[in-house]
């Protein structure tokens, strides 16, 4: 993988995205010649056009990023991917005309731009089915020597087996001389030199993934595998690069606080984060207010009560602040006290349901945004009621509270809706990365695809 501004990315992606990239702007000047050939006008130099072409593939590449083209799924589906690509283009020449519109420049004719968006869906979809099969294969995967064979060997084992896996284990050692869960495992005492071992596999990367680690640890074989150019790393560190998520079952404090994150230098980052918030909310607001409006009065008509509702919610470092919705529930949903929403759930109104598929009933929350309790990116807020509940079963719950929560997050575009514990443990999980791995670039990646979440309504309930 590939690490930008914190965050890791396959490098099956870089090469799909490079290649996409550089398709964008071929399908832009062909449209250009075709057009100016059409209407007699002089093409001109393609250096003239660079601007224009950077333009027009960025917008793509962030329709295409916002609507799910890069995720797995689309990466293993031809078809799949021809659906998302065929509503991602159609987002971005749509935008594009728009700015011309605006503009009223030469940049982007509505003609060229009409060739453009058949020409890329012509070669975007040829791109996949071709390396669609080429991205699999174990050119861009790394080769992984596994030490260990207990339950975290076998748990490295199945993510491994995932079509979506950017690793292939090229084997496994049994460290002690507990049986093995990984029956093709060697055992150490059968390899006379570790080292020279690893080089004739090939490995790329060493994964240290001891059952126990006091008076285990290989220390003399890590050095000398580390010092002959091989990457080694720990069982954590390596679930949260592969995953995502900061892994509950293995991590310990001591991991949290020597491991790569929490870094202190963000003034900078969050000062720009704040006026982002302040200009957006601002904008949200003045542009949805007759949305929201409208939908206060259907809810008012659906069912009796208030249009809006004020929640408690724990924000940063713990504080309890008032969180502003739309009413997509009965007004005695919670007569039994508070609980989580459930499938189906029959609390929800008409006018409710569709207002929570559609994410409607969280516009009102860019006031809290604008006041500085929230921001557009962050955990979610739980409720006080669950807070205690949650932080005496889940290990490291309350360190997702040294963030600032926010109206959409990694969790939310990582892992469906979920009511229950385990749910909530694994969506702490892809807090805890959030909160550890912070950077603008990720708030961009979570906004885009937070795109992907609504249009597809996942997640929703």
């Amino acid at each position: 993988m590939i690490r930008l501004f914190k965050h890791y990315i396959p490098h099956s992606v870089v090469l799909l995205w490079l290649v996409d990239v550089l398709l964008l702007v071929c399908a832009n000047e062909i449209s250009w010649r075709l057009r100016a050939g059409q209407i007699g006008m002089e093409a001109g130099e393609f250096t003239s056009r660079m601007g224009a072409h950077a333009a027009f593939a960025a917008v793509i590449v962030m329709a295409m990023v916002a609507v799910g083209v890069y995720g797995t799924d689309a990466l293993r589906s031809i078809r799949f991917a021809a659906a998302r690509l065929l509503v991602a283009i159609s987002l971005g020449v749509i935008a594009l005309s728009f700015v011309d519109f605006l503009v009223r420049g030469q940049t982007f004719w509505r003609s060229t731009l009409a060739y453009s968006m058949a020409i890329v869906i012509v070669l975007l979809i040829l791109n996949r089915a071709l390396l669609s099969g080429f991205l699999g294969t174990s050119a861009f995967r790394r080769r992984v020597l596994v030490l260990g064979a207990g339950r975290r060997a076998q748990r490295l084992r199945d993510l491994g087996n995932r079509p979506e896996s950017g690793f292939a284990i090229v084997g496994y050692i049994g460290m002690s001389e507990a049986a093995p869960m990984v029956e093709e495992a060697i055992a150490r005492s059968a390899i006379h030199n570790l080292t020279r071992y690893v080089e004739n596999l090939g490995v790329s990367e060493v994964v240290l993934a001891l059952e126990e680690r006091r008076n285990a640890l290989p220390l003399k074989d890590l050095l000398r595998i580390k010092t002959a150019g091989v990457h080694v790393n720990e069982f954590s560190s390596f679930l949260e690069r592969e995953t995502g998520r900061v892994d509950l079952d293995t991590v310990n404090p001591s991991w949290l606080i020597f491991s790569d994150g929490f870094s202190s230098g963000r003034a900078l980052s969050s000062a720009a984060k704040r006026i982002f918030d302040i200009v957006v909310s601002g904008l949200l607001l003045l542009l949805t207010a007759p949305v929201i409006l409208l939908f206060a009065l259907l809810v008012k008509i659906d069912s009796k009560g208030p249009a809006f509702y004020r929640q408690q919610r724990v924000g940063l470092f713990g504080e309890n602040f008032n969180v502003l919705k739309l009413r997509s529930m009965r007004t005695d949903a919670e007569v039994n006290g508070a609980q989580f929403a459930a499938e189906n759930d029959p609390r929800v109104t008409r006018i409710g349901r569709f207002i929570r598929k559609v994410r409607i009933d969280e516009l009102p929350q860019a006031w809290s945004v604008l006041k500085g309790e929230m921001s557009f990116v962050g955990p979610r807020p739980e409720r006080p009621e669950f807070v205690a509940d949650l932080e005496e079963h889940l290990p490291y719950y309350a360190e997702r509270h040294m963030v600032k929560p926010g109206i959409t997050g990694w969790a939310q575009i990582n892992y469906p809706y979920g009511a229950s514990l385990e749910d909530s443990r694994n969506k702490l999980e892809y807090d805890l990365y959030y909160a550890k791995n912070y950077t603008p670039f990720l708030d961009l990646l979570i906004i885009l695809q937070t795109l992907r979440v609504v249009l597809w309504s996942e997640g929703a309930r």
